[in-house]
């Protein structure tokens, strides 16, 4: 008899990016994965929750009141948590959000996703068009990744390889300076895809 696999149910959490600002196909990287954890034989009931502008900080304070109702019950409930580009965006001339105080943000929802029982995927900010931005973006991630390590999460670092991407940066460049079209967000799921392949095995 073949075994049976429970509900999964997973709130994505974070920022525009989660969300799939600039995406024509309206997809993002969450609805690509989702669809392709699907055809894998891995459906699932995804939740984006992304907002746009959104720093870590903020995320945290939403988490869960908006997790709580979409997870608690008997299913496999997870979170996939993203941030980092709305924190190190300058304002009067400083980082919107100090870097320890994101990484303080990661392990709030980190500590309560804990408590509920619910297993979290943490996948890193990625890079726009701007290399300064870039450079704080990815201290930000490498403190991000730290604290992953020390808790036990696993971490998708994706802010390299998407640099190094001409699809992430020509359609980053051809929009808004940030987001990506469909192909860039595709070029992003497929750097996800297998550690949620892992992670939801």
């Amino acid at each position: 008899m073949a075994a049976v696999t429970r509900d999964l149910r997973v709130c994505f959490l974070g920022d525009s990016f989660t969300a799939g600002v600039g995406d024509p196909e309206h997809l993002g990287w969450v609805g690509r994965l989702a669809a392709r954890s699907a055809r894998a034989g891995r459906p699932l009931t995804a939740y984006p929750l992304g907002v746009r502008r959104q720093t870590g900080v903020e995320v945290a304070a939403r988490w869960a009141t908006e997790c709580v109702p979409r997870l608690s019950g008997e299913w496999d409930a997870r979170l996939v948590v993203s941030f980092g580009v709305n924190d190190t965006t300058l304002e009067g001339g400083a980082p919107r959000v100090a870097p320890e105080r994101s990484v303080a943000a990661l392990d709030t929802v980190l500590a309560g996703a804990r408590a509920a029982g619910w297993p979290v995927l943490v996948v890193g900010p990625p890079p726009v068009a701007d290399a300064d931005h870039d450079v704080r973006t990815a201290g930000l991630d490498a403190r991000l990744a730290e604290l992953c390590a020390a808790r036990g999460v696993p971490h998708v670092a994706v802010h390299a390889a998407l640099a190094a991407d001409p699809v992430w940066t020509a359609e980053v460049a051809a929009g808004d300076g940030a987001h990506p079209g469909a192909a860039g967000y595709a070029a992003l799921a497929d750097l996800v895809w297998p550690h949620w392949r892992a992670w939801t095995a």
